[in-house]
């Protein structure tokens, strides 16, 4: 049974980490005051009695960091999966819509759609699945000549209680990476090879978030606080007001 090697696993994870450590950085020095103001909502902060432009600021762009960073560290692991998958099963980038991977296994061909954690979508966006899915099936069955073809959700982190969903099967967090690199233990494999100079990079991402804090701090205080106070209705007219808004001075 093939087995991916462990300087593959690690060259791969260290090559492509740093795509996701150089997006972060990106996100960082592309972010503007405005777009963090008009993109969040003023009453949920305004709810948990924040106080300070400090606090706030801080509230806020966490608030946005932290979605765009578990959507681009997902995109990691979801290409992390298709490697794995094609080392080991000879797996290949399904040319189907919204197909990640197919690949075959035990006389049995898989249709991948892979997703970062079980609870990914909403309702619609699981139809859409469903959809794609059934329209591979059916491009698949005719050109294999009646194969067998079973389509998969696997999601990279987590847990799923029911496996079988009708029409496919979920396999989240250990299921799923045993289940593309027939290994047990494939989930735990690559935690140490991801720490690879964390520090060194996490303390140049620290250095840009520390003084991005700062000078957001700095520009909301001059525009949305009187004489030390934060001015909500000033915030929530910036942000909700039919009516156009004086851009922030952003020099």
């Amino acid at each position: 049974m093939a087995k991916i090697e462990t300087k593959k696993l690690i060259s791969y994870i260290e090559n492509n980490i740093n795509e996701f450590n150089e997006a972060r950085l990106n996100k960082i020095s592309q972010l503007n005051l405005k777009d963090i103001l008009l993109r969040k909502n003023p009453y949920l902060f305004k709810a948990k009695n924040i106080l300070t432009s400090q606090d706030l600021i801080q509230n806020l762009v966490d608030a946005y960091l932290s979605s765009q960073e578990e959507t681009m560290f997902g995109t990691f692991l979801e290409g992390l999966a298709i490697y794995i998958c094609q080392t080991v099963h000879n797996g290949k980038k399904s040319a189907a819509e919204g197909i990640d991977l197919e690949f075959d296994k035990d006389e049995v061909k898989y249709i991948v759609t892979v997703k970062s954690g079980p609870n990914w979508g909403n309702s619609s966006q699981i139809v859409r699945m469903r959809d794609n899915f059934r329209k591979a099936k059916r491009i698949l069955g005719t050109n294999a000549k009646k194969a067998n073809v079973i389509a998969v959700n696997g999601c990279c982190y987590g847990r799923v209680n029911i496996i079988d969903k009708g029409d496919y099967i979920k396999l989240a967090g250990q299921q799923f990476w045993e289940f593309i690199s027939n290994e047990k233990e494939m989930y735990l494999r690559f935690i140490e090879p991801l720490d690879h100079r964390a520090k060194e990079r996490n303390d140049l991402y620290l250095q840009k978030y520390s003084a991005l804090l700062n000078n957001f701090t700095q520009q909301f205080s001059n525009e949305f606080c009187a004489t030390g106070i934060i001015d909500w209705k000033k915030l929530v007219k910036f942000n909700s007001s039919k009516e156009k808004y004086r851009e922030i001075d952003e020099r």
